[in-house]
């Protein structure tokens, strides 16, 4: 990137070279000049990142989030936008991991700083990279993509202008803000705020928390989600705090006032493309897009989601009755068939807490067999490298996770060359065994 600036200021000079000597000698008048955007763009580069952030958050202001009288859904709407503008929620959580280690992210300590410079290359690493995944009529404008992210970074954690922001506030930020499951993504974070026994370090939380809630007020939601040293203490009552303590507290619904738009926002991402073929009672559309609110008090009485954000009714019902939301729908023959399994006791209870997997209190220390056998070159899927091995070291805790990666879909080639691999595996070290017992 640095090298391409000086490339185009090189080149912004040659051409105002060229002009002044036309118009020495006659061939050009003054007026006739062209206006060099390249070299005032140079020249000037904090008011067009100003005017390009003033031009994002105008572009959300006309989107009128702010008539939705529920704080928690108004966060997750306005910071679900941010995804979509910068085209961050298209690069998945375990890109995003590999563009950190790409850049050696990983390699810093948590308070370390880095500047702009370091900031772009990381971006310009995720957004091209994502570029190779992409089809060809779904490509994203990377140049474009990295200026406003990198523009709205620095405006959310950089409030003193410096120029710099710190590396464990980038990784936060990009990790939350990425596309995954969020579980993944807080199981990636406790990586970053525990020792090497696996216990959450308190500090750190509450480092995480700070820059968490940073997110929230970078959308003018700050007042409404305000972090607090007194609520940061009581989030925890166990001591050592283990990953599956971390993942029960912050994945908790309706949970911690501070971070109810967490799970609300990750929940906002897999519910779009969602159809409910209800009526609204409210506005009477014929279909539901997105969450539906089903009323526990009024018989059968459905809300969209854009009558219910914005307190909109109709007949008996109000605002005052209990509503419970749904992210799918099931027709009502299944619903009385689950009613009736459920009176039998053929289904269990659903809570938050049951539906985590657990994982290992410690991390799990992966086995070293360089000298066994050689390491071979891994496949590369879509401009990618395996992740088993550039995941190894930022995030070991998540190698013998029970759930399958969301970016791990191998195709049945790499999947023959891994098989082919594990027997190389064995027959290597069948054969070492043979020649230690001869020895012996």
């Amino acid at each position: 990137m640095e090298t391409l600036d000086v490339n185009q200021h090189r080149f912004a000079n040659v051409i105002s070279d060229i002009n002044k000597e036309l118009q020495d000698r006659g061939y050009l008048a003054h007026e006739d000049l062209p206006v060099n955007d390249m070299s005032v763009e140079m020249t000037c580069p904090v008011p067009k990142a100003k005017a390009q952030l003033r031009q994002l958050m105008s572009e959300m202001r006309a989107q009128n989030f702010n008539v939705i009288i529920f704080a928690t859904y108004r966060t997750a709407c306005k910071l679900r936008f941010i995804q979509k503008q910068t085209h961050l929620c298209q690069i998945d959580i375990w890109n995003m991991i590999e563009a950190f280690r790409e850049n050696a992210l990983h390699t810093l300590e948590p308070h370390s700083e880095i500047d702009t410079a370091r900031l772009e290359a990381l971006l310009y690493t995720a957004f091209s990279q994502l570029n190779k995944r992409l089809p060809q009529v779904q490509l994203v404008n990377v140049d474009r993509c990295v200026s406003l992210t990198l523009n709205w970074l620095m405006s959310a954690y950089d409030r003193e202008s410096t120029g710099h922001i710190q590396a464990f506030a980038v990784k936060v930020a990009l990790a939350h803000l990425s596309s995954g499951k969020l579980v993944d993504k807080l199981r990636y974070i406790f990586t970053l705020i525990s020792d090497s026994y696996g216990h959450m370090i308190r500090s750190r939380f509450d480092e995480y928390l700070r820059d968490l809630l940073l997110l929230p007020a970078a959308v003018n939601e700050g007042t409404s989600f305000r972090y607090s040293e007194e609520a940061a203490r009581t989030f925890f009552d166990s001591n050592p705090v283990t990953v599956n303590d971390f993942l029960s507290v912050m994945m908790a619904i309706p949970g911690r006032q501070c971070l109810m738009w967490l799970p609300a926002l990750n929940r906002m991402a897999h519910v779009e493309s969602v159809i409910h073929p209800v009526q609204c009672d409210a506005c009477h559309r014929a279909s539901i897009a997105g969450f539906r609110y089903k009323c526990r008090r009024c018989c059968n009485y459905n809300l969209c989601q854009d009558c219910f954000w914005r307190g909109k009714t109709s007949g008996n019902h109000s605002n005052d009755h209990d509503m419970k939301e749904h992210t799918s729908y099931r027709s009502g023959s299944k619903q009385v068939g689950r009613a009736i399994m459920k009176s039998l006791d053929c289904v269990p209870s659903k809570s938050v807490g049951s539906q985590l997997p657990h994982f290992p209190d410690t991390p799990q220390k992966t086995l070293d067999l360089s000298y066994i056998i050689p390491p071979t070159p891994l496949p590369v899927h879509n401009g990618f490298k395996d992740h088993s091995s550039t995941h190894s070291m930022d995030i070991a805790s998540l190698q013998n996770s029970p759930q399958s990666r969301s970016i791990r879909k191998l195709t049945t080639s790499s999947e023959s060359c891994r098989v082919d691999d594990e027997h190389r595996l064995i027959a290597r070290y069948a054969a070492r065994l043979a020649a230690d017992e001869n020895k012996a």
